[in-house]
């Protein structure tokens, strides 16, 4: 865990907010001096918490990798103070923005780095972002002033499909005003999924399971993220659609009984790809499964199968790996 530096004069009131224990759920961030914005205040309602804009943030934090290139496809960087939390090297159109930006941790700071930033907002990844545990909880920004925004595969309203991307991408550019730039990302990220339909069109689809992690029970992706919606993009069919969540835990006798032709393998952290496949090839209850003795197997980085802009490139890689033969 990296160290606390002295709070500025800022984070110091932000503080003495926090321990007064003032403000609500519903934030309403007037700080900053002079008239609104064209086209603001802007007041939006993001996973039980509402929060209102005067003006677009110019001090933001972005935590997740997901959430990051967001911004930066969105060309928000000079709107940035601080990032953190990466799980793969960021992409390389975005390098060169991405090394503007002051990397204020490997993993998650504590709620005292994101205040010494002096943050207007912070936009999370995932629910771990906002730990209550961690004190990085969102009410603990709401009373310190700081508005804060969680990736919406976090709560979503219903499936999560490509429209709940280009929702996540015009609610970002709407906070930052800048709605044009997200219709040329949508359009941008649309055009890669048009290619890969054509491509696709009256293929049969191929039976999936994904091994995100697990030994004693296999983490997979269940029917209620956007992974789901990638491998149906791709021409496959996720066996495990009728898990209620983004992500599950599942036994590796039920994958035995479903029988998947391809192990899709998402790729992340301390544990290499290779030595997943040979722990699934040495699984007893696996021996029989017909994408174990064909060791037909694909590959997806994490940072792909989140909601944001890598799952159209993700669609193009996995439909490339399982149906080779359209993309010759």
């Amino acid at each position: 865990m990296r160290g606390t530096r002295p709070l500025s004069s800022l984070s110091a009131v932000a503080v003495a907010l926090l321990v007064a224990g003032c403000g609500g759920q519903a934030a309403d961030h007037t700080a900053a001096s002079g008239p609104a914005a064209q086209g603001f205040p802007v007041t939006l309602s993001n996973c039980g918490v509402q929060s209102t804009y005067q003006r677009p943030p110019q001090r933001a934090v972005s935590l997740n990798q997901h959430a990051t290139e967001v911004m930066l496809s969105l060309g928000l960087e000079r709107s940035m103070v601080g990032t953190g939390y990466l799980d793969d090297k960021i992409l390389p159109e975005y390098q060169a923005a991405f090394d503007s930006v002051k990397v204020l941790s490997k993993e998650y700071p504590s709620f005292e780095t994101l205040l010494a930033a002096e943050p207007d907002f912070v936009y999370g990844g995932f629910t771990s972002t906002f730990a209550e545990k961690e004190g990085r909880g969102r009410p603990a920004f709401t009373k310190a002033g700081i508005n804060t925004h969680l990736n919406i595969e976090a709560c979503p309203g219903g499936l999560v499909t490509m429209a709940t991307i280009d929702e996540e991408i015009r609610t970002v550019a709407k906070i930052f005003g800048v709605p044009e730039r997200a219709e040329q990302q949508v359009d941008k990220l649309h055009g890669t999924l048009d290619q890969v339909d054509g491509k696709l069109a009256g293929v049969a689809p191929v039976k999936l399971f994904v091994y995100d992690s697990g030994d004693k029970t296999a983490f997979t992706a269940g029917g209620k993220g956007i992974g789901d919606e990638l491998i149906r993009r791709a021409g496959g069919v996720n066996l495990f659609a009728d898990v209620d969540k983004p992500f599950g835990d599942v036994s590796f006798e039920q994958v035995a009984e479903r029988a998947p032709e391809v192990v899709v393998i998402y790729d992340y952290g301390d544990q290499p790809v290779e030595d997943k496949k040979k722990f699934l090839l040495a699984h007893p209850a696996l021996k029989d499964v017909p994408a174990i003795k064909n060791q037909r197997f694909a590959v997806l980085p994490l940072s792909s199968t989140v909601l944001g802009v890598r799952v159209p490139a993700a669609v193009e890689s996995l439909a490339r790996q399982i149906h080779p033969d359209r993309f010759r």
